[in-house]
């Protein structure tokens, strides 16, 4: 999501699976997440205070069509236990709870990353992947979702 909002690598494959999605559904971890990348932005000088405040407002235009989800006690339980392909970062493991627990309420749910090792485990976990074809960075790059 960050990917395409910033207008990074990869946005037009993100923008694509986003026009096409029935419904989105958003941990509000990945809102914390955008809000932050504008906070770091601002502290390390590269955003300006009008930029931030046009992204925030473009953030929370977006965000208003979302479902979001908020993290309750069941999901931070599962984010404790382990995931098919460890190690996984704390923020990833939040990410792939909340998806679990979205799961049993919308069981088609497809999992939206470019960060290969959310994509490993999301894939492990029986999720269908977006964006679809190219693969996203070997490396990861952030909880990204």
């Amino acid at each position: 999501m960050v990917a395409w909002w910033l207008g990074e690598a990869r946005a037009a494959d993100v923008k694509r699976a986003l026009d096409s999605a029935e419904a989105v559904i958003a941990s509000e971890l990945t809102v914390i997440e955008c809000e932050r990348v504008l906070v770091r932005g601002l502290a390390l000088g590269s955003l300006t205070e009008a930029d931030a405040s046009a992204r925030r407002a473009t953030l929370q235009s977006l965000i208003s069509g979302w479902t979001r989800l908020r993290m309750d006690l069941e999901i931070l339980e599962r984010a404790k236990r382990a995931y098919p392909d460890e190690p996984v970062r704390t923020l990833d493991a939040l990410h792939l709870s909340s998806a679990l627990m979205a799961r049993f309420s919308l069981p088609g749910l497809v999992f939206l990353t470019l960060d290969e090792r959310l994509r490993k485990n999301a894939k492990l976990l029986g999720f269908g992947l977006l964006p679809a074809g190219r693969r996203g960075s070997k490396q990861g790059n952030g909880s990204r979702g």
